[in-house]
């Protein structure tokens, strides 16, 4: 039986031109991506000031973040409240506006403008001006309930009122979430609108049954995108409250930046870094895993 020499493989002469033109991306994707994610793994297990050489010190970071730090639980549970909060409203409110824009009406371009503008604004400015606003002595929000006769607050100087105030103050940001619904409700097909109405379908009816549905996938993406940032909210609690009172605003991040820049415990700050990671991962695969009872496509549901 003849037996037929292996065939060499032969080059491409293009395939190194190839990897001449991914060069760029794969360094960088190495330096700024995999080497932070490597280091910061080996920093989490170790004691690190920031300037001196690292301790390896083994899993004791987490174990005194999960046993022994006063503060972990509390700024866990105020993440979590501020989540709880601020998503809902923020997407219901949103939608509401993107909603009532969404007609052809004269000036409507005008007021579509004026209610996105709040997002190009700097955000540190802008929280300085609410932190005026809600002064509980001499600011506009106890002036004005006291023109309409109504109980005044300490608004942020309150431990049960601080984190309320803060998603009530993030809600001068909603036209980001007003203009990409304002996306979504314009490209729904003005002929489902039109049957459903002919079919006696009341405006209840037509935003449970057609245009919920249709922009569930848009709704979905809002719903992930405001879960994870507001779990890495940082510059509400660090502008408006310092973490206080108490603990009652100390959110993660704001947790995580007080224990590496004011604490010089870089080791341990990596260690939150990444059981914060590890929390956004599981809600977001929870978020996922749910999505498919409720977000639509073409074919139904996911």
């Amino acid at each position: 039986m003849e037996v037929h020499p292996q065939r060499k493989r032969r080059r491409n002469p293009d395939a190194g031109i190839g990897y001449l033109f991914i060069a760029p991306s794969i360094i960088g994707f190495s330096v700024f991506v995999v080497y932070p994610l490597v280091t910061s793994i080996y920093y989490a297990l170790t004691s690190w000031n920031g300037v001196s050489a690292p301790t390896f010190i083994g899993l004791k970071n987490f174990a005194f973040m999960f046993h022994s730090d006063p503060s972990f639980w509390p700024s866990l549970k105020a993440t979590g409240l501020f989540v709880l909060m601020s998503v809902p409203t923020s997407l219901i409110l949103g939608l509401a506006l993107a909603m009532l824009l969404n007609r052809k009406i004269r000036g409507i371009r005008m007021f579509r403008t004026i209610f996105y503008l709040p997002v190009v604004l700097p955000a540190v400015a802008t929280l300085t001006l609410w932190k005026f606003i809600f002064d509980p002595r001499f600011g506009f929000a106890n002036e004005l309930l006291s023109a309409l006769h109504l109980p005044t607050s300490l608004w942020l100087g309150s431990y049960s009122m601080a984190l309320p105030s803060i998603v009530i103050i993030g809600l001068w940001g909603v036209g980001g979430t007003m203009i990409i619904f304002l996306a979504g409700l314009q490209a729904v097909p003005q002929e489902l609108y039109e049957a459903a109405r002919l079919d006696g379908g009341g405006n209840w009816t037509i935003l449970l049954r057609v245009t919920l549905p249709l922009i569930s996938p848009i709704l979905f993406l809002q719903l992930v995108m405001h879960i994870i940032g507001s779990m890495q909210a940082f510059v509400q609690p660090a502008v408006l409250t310092a973490g206080g009172p108490g603990f009652s605003t100390d959110l993660f991040m704001y947790n995580i930046w007080q224990n590496a820049f004011q604490n010089q415990a870089f080791g341990f700050a990596e260690a939150q870094v990444w059981v914060l990671f590890i929390a956004i991962i599981l809600v977001t695969v929870f978020t996922f895993r749910l999505s498919s009872m409720w977000v639509y496509t073409e074919e139904g549901t996911e």
